[in-house]
């Protein structure tokens, strides 16, 4: 307790000083948690309805390079995939962009079709159902006030099927895109309205389920070396290796590396300043008896205060500032980001105040005797 005292009189006799770092903390945490939350609502914009689906492992048509909209799967691959050992269950998801009318406009809008009750239906449901019959839709829950809320009726244009909205889902979009999820022939009918002349509707990829005791990496990768002209892929290797997913992630990882890296500098350059401006009051407390470990202790209670005082300033900041977005993108930090985040920037806060400590540790208590500070 004595230690934490002597930190929290320094702090009094150094408000400005120290509240000025504590908000500089705050603001660079609120920029973090920021960036990690764009950064989780984009890619959950881009590709929330692959993660957000049953199917553990998604086969894919190997010249699609990974891309769900240029993929295509054949009777014969899809026959084949069902043979290999370890296949509990498989069946076919379609996807497409398609031109409907929604809430009286049209609007772009992507349809997943899967077999009901299979593989490749939505996980996220928070109202309504899941589909049961042809023309009934699952719908992502970001485009509610756009004619996609339950009840509503989406119509394929130029004058198809009629899709009645029968449940919401969470994070189900897709490449930033009003979503739904259909029952494969309300998908393949969909297809034949945008082209009449299509024979076959061929779907674009593969949902499987493994075995028990099947792991669905083991699996994934059974299935690529057994059949011909496909790729599989766990399900979140498919959310991980999305075009544009990986670039998306590189960007934000560099400027989140360069905020983690100021943070550092800042803390570290404060305590050491402090230190060695304070270093004939520390080299008297020496003389008079102070051991140099009660010294180093109070500093990194002071390092400890001043940094969970900004990390919860700035989750602040960022609750403020969630408030003022609109409904299309989410600010709201989950506790664990902000937890985990916290305790990474409070490590590298302590890391960053060795080189004040080890001036802490080089006070020679007789240099009192001649005004010495903390040695150079």
């Amino acid at each position: 307790m004595a230690r934490v005292f002597l930190a929290l009189r320094e702090i009094r006799r150094a408000k400005a000083r120290f509240t000025l770092l504590t908000g500089a903390i705050g603001l660079l945490v609120f920029l973090i948690l920021f960036q990690q939350t764009i950064l989780g609502d984009l890619v959950t914009q881009f590709i929330g309805a692959i993660r957000n689906q049953s199917a553990q492992v998604l086969v894919y048509g190997d010249q699609a390079r990974r891309n769900v909209e240029g993929s295509q799967i054949t009777p014969d691959q899809q026959a084949q995939v069902l043979e290999v050992d370890g296949v509990a269950e498989a069946g076919p998801i379609g996807e497409g962009t398609f031109t409907v009318t929604a809430g009286g406009e049209q609007r772009d809008a992507v349809i997943f079709g899967y077999r009901l009750g299979g593989p490749g239906e939505p996980t996220t449901l928070t109202a309504g159902r899941l589909p049961e019959a042809g023309g009934e839709a699952v719908a992502a829950d970001g485009a509610t006030a756009e004619g996609f809320a339950i009840g509503d009726q989406v119509t394929v244009e130029p004058g198809g099927d009629t899709i009645t909205i029968v449940g919401i889902g969470r994070d189900l979009n897709y490449s930033v895109t009003p979503t739904l999820f259909v029952d494969f022939a309300t998908y393949e009918s969909a297809r034949r309205t945008r082209n009449p002349d299509a024979q076959d509707v061929y779907p674009s990829l593969i949902g499987v389920q493994p075995e028990p005791g099947v792991s669905a990496s083991e699996l994934a990768q059974r299935i690529t070396d057994e059949v011909d002209g496909v790729e599989a892929l766990t399900r979140q290797q498919a959310v991980d290796e999305s075009p544009g997913v990986s670039a998306v992630q590189q960007s934000f990882g560099v400027i989140l590396l360069l905020a983690y890296i100021v943070v550092t500098l800042i803390t570290g350059f404060f305590f050491l300043i402090i230190t060695t401006q304070k270093a004939r009051a520390l080299t008297l407390l020496r003389a008079v008896g102070a051991p140099s470990g009660y010294l180093v202790r109070s500093l990194l209670v002071q390092v400890v205060l001043v940094m969970v005082a900004g990390i919860a300033a700035g989750w602040l900041l960022l609750e403020l500032a969630s408030v003022g977005v609109g409904t299309g993108i989410s600010l709201n930090a989950e506790p664990s980001l902000v937890i985990g985040t916290g305790v990474v920037l409070l490590v590298l806060a302590v890391l960053a105040s060795l080189g004040a400590v080890r001036r802490v540790l080089r006070i020679d208590p007789i240099e009192a005797t001649t005004g010495a500070g903390v040695g150079a």
